[in-house]
């Protein structure tokens, strides 16, 4: 199982990113998926997660401005990022689990993920 995470950059206060999940290698339908973040000197969060049945879940922080979903046609889960805040900014990354375990992340053998960054 690989996965791909793209569609960070650069943003101002109050805009929007969708960040894409691509996964190869296998069928993202059997699997959870959790879009998660990691801002410089603050402690991992996952902000969002979708069940491979499809139930969702979110961080306070991102509940009312981030949605996820998945397009199994595609092999793809979104991260839709609306209303962004200058705390958004961090290095997000995507994990597939199965059965409470994880089985492939989105960063690359040096820990790094996509950029967002949300500044004036």
């Amino acid at each position: 199982v690989q996965l791909q995470a793209s569609g960070g950059g650069l943003v101002q206060p109050g805009g929007s990113l969708r960040l894409s999940c691509a996964a190869s290698g296998t069928i993202l339908s059997m699997y959870d998926m959790g879009w998660y973040r990691q801002a410089p000197g603050k402690q991992r969060e996952l902000v969002a997660a979708i069940a491979s049945g499809g139930n969702t879940n979110y961080a306070v922080s991102a509940k009312g401005r981030f949605t996820i979903s998945k397009d199994n046609s595609k092999n793809t889960v979104y991260l839709q990022m609306t209303s962004l805040k200058p705390e958004d900014t961090a290095v997000y990354y995507c994990n597939a689990y199965r059965r409470g375990s994880i089985v492939a992340t989105s960063l690359d053998a040096w820990g790094q993920g996509t950029q967002v960054t949300v500044s004036s």
